[in-house]
């Protein structure tokens, strides 16, 4: 079991037996669950009696201990060796055994939130950390995100979103134009047109090359003025490698996708 599982399992119990439960129950066990997860999910492993009653705000070591007990009790943790007192730690490990014993209601839980919290409102699956990720990321302005924030399925497109934006921005300023719009754009106005130009209309990665060099050339005029968003680039790619003098030869010496291809041809 992972530390998701771990903790679904344990508030699952805590769902089934609330007369059991106390706050410092639960702040035990997953402060268990975390070190030893920072320990590398060793099977037995010493839980600091001091480090966790600081941690975790407990001024009493018999509330603490009393605690402990209890959660062995309900088999979530076992004893490998139990301290003498408040200033040694103890040697405990991870119990999966429970696991079985709450099996049949480990939907209680979810269909009480939907009962209880959700009104009418349906839900096909908890939202998981790269979801929380993407949302946070969608309102952030582009130039501000550190490409350690964005998921690595995204972080391709994300390097071309920026160095599009940017040239955008220098297109703009070279002519004098304000560039305020482009200097705000979020994650969510940039991202999306450079993934489905991608993976829904098979422009290769060599395409968006060659567009790129079009709009940064010293001859183009016209696209610079026209193409200032990845949402507009989307648009007018195909256009714009029609256009350009070195398609065709680019077209016999590239292996670009066959329906770009198709699509540039009917502009020449």
């Amino acid at each position: 079991m992972n530390g998701y599982e771990l903790s679904r399992t344990w508030f699952d119990f805590c769902f089934e037996n609330p007369e059991k439960i106390k706050p410092t129950h639960t702040a035990i066990y997953l402060f268990a669950v975390e070190h030893c997860n920072r320990l590398g999910w060793k099977k037995k492993f010493g839980l600091p009696t001091a480090a966790a009653m600081e941690c975790l705000g407990i001024k009493n070591y018999k509330t603490y201990i009393n605690s402990l007990e209890d959660i062995v009790e309900w088999q979530f943790i076992e004893w490998v060796e139990k301290s003498k007192n408040q200033y040694s730690a103890n040697i405990i490990t991870l119990a999966n055994s429970n696991k079985e014993s709450t099996k049949a209601n480990t939907k209680a839980l979810d269909k009480a939130f939907l009962i209880q919290g959700q009104g009418n409102a349906s839900i096909d699956k908890p939202i998981n950390k790269e979801q929380i990720n993407i949302e946070q990321l969608n309102n952030k302005i582009l130039s501000t995100i550190n490409i350690s924030e964005v998921p690595k399925e995204l972080k391709d497109y994300y390097r071309l979103a920026v160095l599009f934006n940017e040239l955008f921005i220098k297109n703009l300023e070279n002519k004098g134009a304000p560039t305020k719009i482009l200097e705000t754009a979020t994650f969510e106005q940039c991202i999306p047109s450079i993934r489905l130009m991608v993976e829904k209309d098979g422009v290769s990665l060599e395409q968006i090359d060659t567009a790129y060099n079009r709009l940064n050339s010293a001859e183009e005029d016209f696209w610079k003025g026209i193409i200032l968003s990845t949402k507009k680039l989307r648009e007018k790619i195909v256009q714009l490698l029609a256009q350009n003098n070195n398609t065709k030869k680019k077209l016999t010496e590239t292996a670009m996708n066959q329906a770009v291809i198709n699509k540039v041809k009917k502009y020449d």
